[in-house]
């Protein structure tokens, strides 16, 4: 008897070659099959052409008028070319390499076809053609991702077979009042709907349901992840002196913003907590995230703990100690700098000081995780640009301390939707709301051919003593893409400038001590145009850098863009940035508009989310973020704020642990590892 976890080939009609085929595309039981979904359905429903776009598939009921005419173009090929009559209109149907038809195409007949529609020259090129209206054919037909080892008739019709063997009796993981509450379809009408929909209200339903289904489930690994971190890694309760903490923060040479105020009672109230701090701070560029770091910092050394501070790049970690020396000094906290720079002497003393807990705050890069880096009382953790360091370099940081409570941040605008998926583990914090008095950046598109104009407006910047950077894609000249490259940028600039400004040139495959001091040159002022590709994203703190040239500006992303821009306007002179971009497309040109429109870095994050899609948002495969079936965490963000609230509620009650209601969505949970405590990160 075949049975759901039978061997696919069980299957009537699946025989060795069908199924090493369904093998090779991940399909080796008849339960498989029933969870493969079609990536897209075609689309039979009748009709008008008076409302049919241009270049749209179309499906039409006609007559045939005229006899069919056929042009033979070579060995097996041809065109055919038949003239009816669809509705009130008559217009072509051409078919390639079906000269056959000619016989069958009889003037008086009745057929449906289906094709793309050709509005201006009122052709419709045919794909198919079936005799007879348009009365049994399904409206909708299921498309496969099968790589053309199986044709899509076939596996349809295995799709059918098991589909009315098992429908029936699958047991469904969605409790009963959770369907009712959102009106969701059971899954087998789920499943019916997916694969055979009865028509576009049938399909929409079932993709509804099982978009809840996959983050809902999702979303309970996550929820069950954060509950047992909590149950289990006890953290460090850090007992801060709250009068101490409150005049370093009237000691600060500004007043917090209300987002700082609320984002700081936040992590201060995890550092009091028992369970381990695991909290992401994110704030656009400029927000005042290293204050509320210095803040918790402080907070931590009252309680009479030391903190780490760690940084991608050594300019970074530089611009954090100076900063957190000025604010420290007055206070008697021991700040160091820990990087690859520090020479060999004055590294031994100073991780002997840390080692016997003379030092109470370090700030380094990658060199923090080395072996021979040992704390006294290490209790706070604080990563920065997170994304840029990889998991096992945090673990060994965090795991340099006694559960230490640890905080990462990002000045990366990730939308909501894509931080509770990708960093739901973690609490979120979020600093929205800028300092007061600090000026917009002025975005300009510019095409190519005005570059000229801003050349001068970059002249006028620069003589009037501030610096700029101009940006590109690439370091070199590419055969396969046409666009501006670093060194011939840096060639016609520094022409452009020879004996008044000096212009430096920064890349990825320099080797660091080269990056490193022509960083400083331009962050002291002996530079004053820098040349360079994204590496200057993260982290460079030039106040007196008020000007920002973007060439061939539509090869990057939104949220890389206002990265880029985030370079400027950090000191008290307006800035610009000009993007100087000839986009093709209209998504490149939507982007150009957006950037011009807001300095909101979480509106630009949304909009770059939605026309690039979550595969491209981070550029890279980001750990934590599913592959779904259904669910688009774009147009699915209402349906992920309800599977997340769904999920928390559950995880926390006693019914979900034992009752058999919510039996097949613990065993997901089960099959998924997070209950043998297994780590997502």
């Amino acid at each position: 008897m075949t049975e759901l976890t039978s061997p696919v080939s069980e299957l009537k009609g699946v025989g060795k070659e069908t199924a090493a085929h369904l093998e090779t595309l991940g399909i080796e039981t008849v339960n498989d099959i029933l969870w493969t979904f079609p990536h897209r359905h075609e689309d039979f429903r009748l009709k008008d052409l008076a409302q049919t776009p241009h270049n749209e598939r179309v499906t039409v009921e006609c007559k045939v008028e005229r006899e069919p005419t056929v042009l033979f173009l070579g060995r097996n090929k041809s065109r055919l070319q038949v003239t009816v009559l669809a509705g009130r209109h008559l217009v072509k149907v051409v078919f390639f390499n079906q000269n056959y038809l000619k016989q069958k195409l009889i003037p008086g007949t009745i057929v449906t076809v289906t094709g793309k529609w050709d509005r201006g020259r009122q052709v419709i090129n045919g794909t198919t053609v079936t005799f007879g209206p348009k009365i049994d054919q399904v409206d909708f037909e299921p498309v496969y991702s099968l790589k053309g080892l199986i044709p899509q008739k076939r596996f349809r019709k295995y799709m059918r077979q098991v589909l009315d063997d098992f429908g029936a009796v699958l047991p469904d993981a969605i409790p009963q009042h959770l369907q009712d509450a959102y009106k969701l379809v059971s899954i087998h009408d789920g499943l019916e709907g997916i694969h055979f929909p009865q028509n576009a209200e049938h399909a929409k339903q079932a993709r509804r349901r099982f978009a809840y289904e996959e983050l809902l489930n999702f979303q309970l690994r996550i929820q069950a992840l954060r509950k047992l971190r909590k149950d289990t890694e006890h953290g460090t309760v850090i007992q801060f002196d709250l009068q101490k903490l409150r005049a370093f923060i009237a000691s600060l040479p500004y007043e917090l913003t209300g987002a700082q105020k609320r984002v700081v009672n936040e992590i201060c109230k995890d550092l009091k907590a028992p369970h381990r701090m695991n909290r992401l701070l994110q704030g656009d560029v400029g927000s005042g995230k290293t204050v509320v770091a210095a803040i918790c910092l402080y907070a931590a050394v009252t309680a009479g703990f030391q903190g780490a501070l760690m940084a991608p790049t050594e300019i970074l970690a530089e611009q954090h100690a100076e900063n957190l020396i000025a604010w420290f000094e007055p206070f008697g906290v021991r700040v160091a700098l820990l990087s690859g720079s520090t020479k060999t002497k004055e590294r031994r003393l100073l991780l002997a000081a840390l080692a016997d807990g003379e030092i109470d705050i370090v700030i380094g890069t990658h060199a923090l995780i080395q072996p021979d880096v040992l704390f006294k009382r290490l209790g706070f953790v604080i990563t920065d640009e997170q994304h840029r360091f990889g998991v096992e370099q945090r673990r060994i940081l965090r795991d340099k301390g006694e559960n230490p409570d640890v905080l990462f941040m990002t000045a990366t605008p990730i939308p909501r939707t894509l931080a509770i998926t990708a960093f739901g583990e973690m609490d979120v914090s979020l600093i929205d709301e800028m300092p007061a008095g600090r000026k917009e950046i002025e975005t300009h598109w510019m095409k190519k051919e005005q570059l000229g104009s801003v050349l001068a407006k970059l002249e006028l910047e620069l003589t009037a003593g501030r610096q700029a950077y101009a940006i590109c894609p690439l370091i070199e000249e590419s055969d396969k893409l046409d666009v501006q490259n670093a060194v011939e940028i840096y060639e016609q600039l520094a022409s452009y400038f020879t004996g008044r400004f000096k212009v430096g040139l920064m890349h990825g495959r320099l080797p660091a001590d080269e990056k490193d001091a022509i960083m400083r040159g331009f962050s002291e002022g002996d530079i004053h145009v820098l040349v360079s590709t994204t590496v200057v994203e993260v982290g460079v703190n030039v106040p007196n850098a008020t000007f920002m040239v973007v060439y061939d500006a539509e090869r990057f992303g939104l949220a890389q863009l206002h990265q880029l821009r985030g370079r400027v306007g950090r000191g008290e002179h307006q800035s610009y940035c000009i993007l100087i971009a000839d986009p093709k497309s209209d998504e490149g040109k939507e982007r150009m508009q957006s950037m011009t429109e807001t300095n909101d870095g979480f509106r630009l994050a949304e909009k770059d989310l939605e026309l690039r899609g979550p595969g491209d948002f981070f550029g890279r495969k980001q750990s934590g973020l599913p592959d779904f079936k259904v669910a688009d965490l774009v147009h699915d963000y209402r349906t992920l704020e309800t599977a997340r609230k769904d999920a928390t509620a559950m995880i926390e009650t006693d019914a979900f642990w034992h009752d058999e209601t919510y039996r097949y969505l613990r065993e997901m949970l089960q099959q998924s590892g997070v209950l043998q405590g297994e780590r997502f990160d």
